[in-house]
């Protein structure tokens, strides 16, 4: 893109220097060859003016962050131009017999007054040349700042469209997260419970093992001691003897 700006850049350059030259020369030529070289200029300011056209559409397309230094150059060519259309403004109106006659419908025997008054009337074109020229580069870096405006907009809605995709990704981590915890914690209170229930179970278990142990063993006693008491062996004998 800088090689397109450069290669008008030098187009330019050289329209420009034929301008300036010819412009020089014009009050020294005869009627018939200024008439020609005239024209010739006019053209030529044509299409100085399509190169800074072309030029000002390659400066928009460089990236915000380079396109200062290019813009400072384009401001430094258009005063030149502005310039040069000055200069052969001046030039026609000051050394032209048949421009000056058309401006001022005489018969070519201006006066002071009428060469006053024409001049005046060019320092009021020059004015307004250059209020144009203010309004027009306002205009350029106004759309210029427009567009950077687009540009940081863009990239931010950019940045909003990633965090709004990484939150989506966080919420769905934190719901794969939750029915894990939540799976971990069921199968450790079933664990937990099983763990209860098996203890109960050996615990009736060792229970029931101390009572057949110790009931039968606690019968053998009372029957001892029944027939180790005196007065019990009496009645007892018959009962062991009869049994």
């Amino acid at each position: 893109m800088s090689s397109d700006f450069e290669g008008y850049e030098q187009d330019f350059a050289v329209l420009t220097a034929e301008i300036t030259n010819k412009i020089a020369r014009v009050p020294r030529l005869p009627p018939d060859e200024k008439k020609q070289v005239v024209a010739n200029v006019e053209k030529q300011l044509e299409e100085a003016k399509e190169l800074l056209e072309q030029m000002d559409l390659e400066v928009r397309e460089i990236p915000p962050q380079s396109r200062g230094m290019y813009s400072n150059r384009m401001r430094s060519y258009k005063q030149e131009m502005g310039k040069l259309e000055t200069d052969f403004k001046r030039s026609r109106i000051a050394y032209s017999d048949e421009v000056r006659n058309e401006l001022l419908g005489d018969d070519g025997n201006s006066s002071e007054n009428q060469r006053a008054h024409l001049l005046d009337n060019t320092e009021r074109l020059e004015r307004s040349s250059r209020r144009l020229e203010a309004g027009y580069q306002i205009a350029v870096e106004t759309e210029q700042i427009g567009q950077e405006m687009l540009e940081n907009l863009s990239h931010d809605r950019e940045k909003i469209q990633r965090a709004r995709e990484r939150l989506r990704e966080t919420d769905a981590n934190l719901g794969k997260s939750s029915r894990v915890l939540t799976g971990m914690l069921r199968r450790k209170r079933r664990k937990k419970e099983e763990k209860q229930v098996s203890r109960n179970r050996k615990r009736a278990s060792l229970v029931a093992q101390w009572l057949r142990v110790r009931l039968p063993m606690q019968g053998t006693r009372v029957r001892a001691l029944v027939w180790e008491d005196p007065t019990c062996r009496g009645a007892a004998g018959p009962m062991s003897h009869g049994h």
